[in-house]
């Protein structure tokens, strides 16, 4: 047999080995958190380590979904090498909107769309209370902890105003209501794979980011994106990443720079934990060519905090009256112990088995003698392990503890890619399909 054959066979049972171990990583969620929420309650899920809870169903997206899934699956990598690079892009945003929909779908129009976000702890439930949006932001700080008069839902509480500002000004334009906020979030959630590929492309080369594309269409995460407003932090952040890396290499740095900065700026006030992308922007001024444009970056930075402070909101303020409230509720009941782990357990499940093997083989590339330097593969396995450093701060602060399936979305999908590195992309896609459909399937999930 020759060395090559012998290679490739070995590379493919270390990445079988390694989706052998996060199955048994999450099938050992499973157990012992089922095991720690029938002995004391704990964890406060139903189904641990998601949110959710068992509920074999099936509904009028299933059948679009198992099209859309072995469309990809049979056609995803031929047409993404084949197809020109901008209508690759469209490609992938309408193949993961379509995919997107069909698994919200599953469970219906008003259960899987429309009252996802109008739930108790939800955006769309303070809405009303914005009425006056200098006043709202001003008083904001006084409502997140548990114990103060009308005290904000636990999502509303748990992020900046920027987040249901975006609901608040839906409402304005006349998209008020849980239809609406959902067909948004889904709409903005799925063009997170367009940005992530086009900083592929600029980071690293064009043809790894051909072969990522189905895998950034047919992701698992996809049942979280429809519909939470995660999936639309997730988009704000990657096209700030992606504006980035177009100013560090050299295009019209000014104005992608100042861009970049604005996005930048927007994501912190959308939800505290994405500070960290700070980790995934730093890898992308250690992969470009200039620094210069970080100057703009920077200006384009502080144009959001400076508004919102001007508007009476101190976002220090509410993020230590944010820690106090966390531990008020059930934050301060989880144990540490469990998720400081079955967090990863979800993480391989919004990733699929797929992009946990692309990160093993992301972390061999980085290896002394690995790949030369500058190689493409290289830079592409920085940008995911930058992500994944990212991921694994956020668990060990401890102020992660359930719900990442939702919460990660913007780390996650810069995992995704991981996929590129892979051989016999039509097997990994339907394996990363099926998770999909198990979950969505199987499952009700909720936040």
């Amino acid at each position: 047999m020759r060395p090559s054959v012998v290679r490739v066979n070995r590379d493919l049972r270390r990445d079988l080995y390694a989706a052998l171990c996060a199955a048994l990583l999450v099938l050992t969620a499973v157990l012992v958190g089922r095991a720690i929420q029938h002995r004391d309650g704990s964890l406060r899920v139903d189904w641990p380590p998601l949110l959710a809870s068992w509920d074999p169903h099936v509904g009028p997206g299933t059948p679009a979904a198992v099209v859309v899934a072995a469309a990809v699956v049979a056609y995803g990598p031929s047409l993404a090498a084949r197809l020109s690079w901008r209508p690759l892009l469209l490609a992938v945003w309408g193949a993961g909107m379509a995919w997107t929909w069909s698994l919200a779908l599953v469970d219906g129009w008003h259960r899987g769309v429309a009252e996802q976000l109008t739930t108790r702890n939800e955006y769309l439930r303070a809405v009303p209370r914005f009425h006056d949006i200098p006043a709202a932001l001003r008083d904001f700080t006084r409502h997140i902890l548990i114990d103060a008069p009308d005290n904000w839902g636990a999502h509303v509480a748990g992020h900046p105003p920027g987040a249901t500002l975006t609901f608040v000004l839906l409402d304005r334009v006349g998209l008020g209501g849980g239809g609406w906020a959902g067909t948004w979030c889904i709409t903005v959630g799925t063009t997170a794979a367009v940005a992530v590929l086009v900083t592929v492309r600029t980071l690293a080369d064009e043809s790894l980011a051909r072969r990522a594309a189905p895998f950034l269409v047919l992701a698992p995460a996809a049942v979280w994106v429809g519909t939470s407003a995660d999936g639309y932090f997730a988009a704000v952040a990657a096209w700030a990443v992606a504006l980035l890396a177009l100013a560090v290499r050299g295009l019209r740095p000014a104005l992608y720079g100042v861009c970049s900065g604005l996005l930048f700026g927007l994501t912190v006030y959308l939800s505290y934990g994405l500070t960290l992308m700070a980790v995934v922007a730093g890898a992308v001024l250690l992969l470009g060519s200039s620094r210069r444009p970080l100057v703009f970056a920077l200006a384009g930075f502080v144009v959001v905090p400076v508004l919102f402070t001007v508007s009476g909101f101190d976002w220090w303020e509410a993020y230590r009256l944010l820690v106090t409230r966390y531990y008020q509720g059930a934050g301060g009941v989880r144990p540490y112990g469990y998720w400081v782990w079955a967090n990863l357990a979800c993480t391989v499940l919004i990733v699929g088995p797929a992009t946990v093997a692309g990160v093993r083989r992301a972390a061999v590339r980085l290896r002394p003698g690995g790949d030369r330097p500058r190689r493409s593969p290289r830079r592409l396995a920085v940008l995911v392990l930058a992500a994944a450093l990212a991921l694994l701060v956020a668990d060990l602060s401890g102020m992660s503890k359930a719900e990442t399936e939702r919460i990660w979305l913007p780390f996650a999908v810069w995992l995704l890619p991981a996929g590129a590195f892979l051989t016999g992309a039509r097997g990994w896609l339907a394996g990363q399909a099926v998770l999909a459909l198990l979950v969505n399937h199987l499952l009700t999930t909720g936040w």
